[in-house]
């Protein structure tokens, strides 16, 4: 028998953090817009997951699992196609919250890496939990050994790191051992696509590296001291040639 009650979040295989890099910006906002209107309603979980009823125009029945939020029911018509669907990560985040409201790091997810405008070296513990944390997302960043069927799976892995690499870094100051960083952490993505076993067909983590690049090329703007961080890239040749534009900016420097 099921009881109603509001969970506490824990036991639950999944956070805010884990639902909003996994998903993509429009599903994501559209389970935050009905979560934070009440739509969720009559909230249930046993050992094994949720249920409820979400009002979207029309009342749906959904659960999810307690494990992955991706393991779920709605009989909404993407429901039904086994689509994940807006109504279900919004009983997600009911789950997790347990109905309190959301604060806005927590809602907002980042498009892409956004240049800060700061400028200054980050201090030594401030970049050591960075560097944590961008460690943590590149684990999400693995070789494809799987079967067909484990491909999107694998690839929402590849979207979820990228994401949360995308807003760690976004807050990140302009200065020479921020650039020295993203140096280092450009090269390790590059070994990763070029001997790591990353298949990377829709060039997931090949864009994020492009943002990587331009947000160095913000950072040379800002901070002109970043540049003596490129040096390690002269001459030395990449998986896409992503290199060539901060090359390119030594060159110029050097010229001047």
């Amino acid at each position: 028998m099921k009881l109603k009650m509001r969970s506490n979040g824990e036991g639950i295989g999944y956070d805010i953090d884990k639902l909003k890099f996994s998903l993509d910006e429009s599903t994501w906002q559209r389970a935050v817009a009905l979560y934070e209107a009440g739509k969720v309603k009559g909230f249930a979980e046993d050992p094994f997951g949720f249920s409820a009823v979400v009002d979207g125009g029309h009342r749906y029945r959904v659960s999810v699992s307690r494990r992955q939020f991706d393991r779920c029911s709605c009989d909404c018509y993407l429901g039904e196609h086994d689509e994940l669907c807006k109504h279900a990560v919004a009983v997600a985040i009911f789950a997790v919250l347990g109905g309190r409201k959301l604060g806005t790091e927590e809602r907002e997810r980042h498009a892409g890496i956004r240049f800060c405008g700061k400028t200054g070296d980050i201090g030594t513990d401030e970049l050591a939990e960075m560097k944590r944390s961008v460690s943590s997302a590149l684990r999400l960043i693995r070789p494809y050994e799987g079967p067909s069927r484990i491909w999107f799976s694998y690839q929402n892995a590849l979207d979820e790191g990228c994401a949360r690499i995308d807003a760690i870094l976004s807050e990140l100051p302009a200065g020479r051992r921020s650039a020295k960083y993203l140096i280092s952490l450009l090269l390790r993505m590059d070994k990763k696509l070029c001997e790591g076993g990353v298949d990377d067909s829709n060039g997931t983590v090949g864009n994020c590296m492009e943002r990587i690049v331009g947000l160095l090329e913000s950072f040379a703007e800002a901070d002109p001291e970043c540049i003596r961080e490129f040096a390690p890239l002269a001459g030395r040749s990449t998986c896409f040639d992503w290199e060539e534009p901060l090359v390119a900016i030594i060159d110029s420097h050097a010229e001047e």
